[in-house]
């Protein structure tokens, strides 16, 4: 897969979350879990293969208000973008955009 193809699946997952209030972020998700603790998990994800791309270190991305994930999905998804990773992580990583989707 391209970087286009995982930007287009981040633009879903955001067109999806993108307007949620505090409580739907609080709802179950179905996989386990409420809906804001797996997108930060995927927040975290594309921060740590940033991180490897650029060969420096993992960093703890801050844990803020869920209104504020689809912010932080976009900073960590054009991040990821600019490091430029290769084709094997974009796949890898699109697939999991699309499998949080489905997980919501």
């Amino acid at each position: 897969m391209s970087a286009g193809d995982f930007e287009t699946a981040v633009r879903r997952l955001l067109g999806h979350v993108g307007h949620w209030e505090t409580g739907r972020w609080h709802a179950p998700a179905r996989a386990g879990g409420t809906r804001g603790a797996v997108v930060f998990a995927l927040v975290q994800r594309l921060a740590d293969l940033a991180a490897d791309a650029e060969q420096s270190r993992h960093r703890p991305v801050p844990r803020l208000a869920d209104t504020v994930l689809p912010d932080q999905l976009r900073v960590m998804a054009d991040d990821l973008i600019a490091a430029t990773p290769p084709a094997e992580v974009l796949t890898s990583v699109t697939a999991a955009v699309s499998a949080t989707h489905e997980a919501l």
